[in-house]
């Protein structure tokens, strides 16, 4: 302790800020003992470009991701003696293409690319974490009945697309899993009963072969109460025995470890008695990726850096 598994840094991600070597820094400056690296793949399609990256290519992407990875491994052996970096992505999944190619992805880095975040950014090819009115237009998409109906609908695409990726990668770390809500953190998922049976659905299956759910901070910085996920989903995944592990989910040096203090309140109220993290490993798992889940020690929430992460608060 303290660690994260789950950062990006302005040099690979038009919407944050700081290098990745200024997010490693910050990251050792605050007594990290291991942090993952996780920028975004590339998207193939002009349309899935943000309205920031309007200047660029979708040739581009794949450039920056190739120097991400460069980079990345760079930074993991300067540092070795700091901090232990392990190099990871966070995936995307707008159309079956960006699956296809994830795939060639991992095939053509192999032994590069440690473990994935699994995680979604679009429901009906439409962005629901870039802001409010993209958000909007997403649930919007969904027509032909009442609005309840409508944010049925819209979970149960959702929930459907996260299971196929589950599928069909096994994604080391579940990223964000109730990201469908950003801008509604109260809804309650169990209020729409087919939506819920699918998120149960991929709770059981994630938990069955060992991902980690990841207790994401960014939500605290967005105006949440809680990290994500919300605590039903966090219910929902002690009752499956999921294991938990901690994200800073960092767009720049700057959000490195911000409301940890915060989440570790949410850790004790919800009674989650074990955070697991992971390590580097010689040989692949059957995944063909080079990490494997370690339970961090009982008492690592008496480590001296929460004391400290009181400073980081907003």
């Amino acid at each position: 302790m303290p660690f994260s598994l789950h950062s990006h840094s302005g040099q690979f991600c038009k919407h944050a800020v700081g290098t990745l070597e200024d997010v490693v820094k910050e990251a050792v400056r605050q007594g990290f003992e291991l942090y993952g690296l996780t920028e975004h793949v590339p998207r193939y399609r002009p349309q899935d470009l943000y309205p920031e990256e309007a200047s660029l290519l979708v040739d581009a992407l794949a450039d920056q991701f190739d120097n991400f990875l460069s980079e990345a491994h760079r930074l993991k052996d300067l540092y070795s003696s700091d901090i232990t970096l392990l190099v990871g992505l966070e995936t995307e999944f707008i159309s079956t293409l960006d699956l296809n190619n994830l795939q060639t992805l991992l095939d053509k880095y192999a032994g590069r690319i440690e473990y994935l975040v699994g995680s979604l950014h679009h429901v009906n090819g439409i962005p629901i974490d870039f802001d409010a009115e993209a958000y909007k237009k997403a649930l919007a998409s969904f027509q032909g009945g009442s609005d309840d109906a409508c944010m049925g609908a819209f979970l149960c695409s959702y929930f459907d697309a996260q299971y196929e990726l589950l599928q069909r990668f096994h994604p080391e770390l579940i990223g964000h899993i109730d990201l469908c809500r950003l801008y509604d953190p109260d809804l309650s998922l169990e209020s729409h009963p087919e939506a819920w049976a699918k998120l149960e659905r991929n709770v059981r299956y994630a938990a069955e072969y060992g991902a980690l759910f990841e207790l994401n901070a960014a939500a605290l910085r967005k105006g949440w109460s809680s990290s994500y996920p919300g605590e039903d989903v966090v219910r929902l995944i002690q009752r499956y025995d999921g294991r938990f592990t901690l994200s800073d989910d960092s767009h720049g040096p700057h959000a490195v470890g911000l409301n940890y203090a915060r989440m570790k309140e949410y850790v004790e109220r919800l009674g989650i008695q074990e955070i697991w993290v992971l390590d580097r490993t010689d040989q692949p798992h059957t995944a063909g990726r080079y990490t494997r889940p370690r339970k961090v020690a009982d008492n690592y929430l008496e480590h001296k850096f929460w004391s400290q992460s009181i400073s980081n608060l907003p």
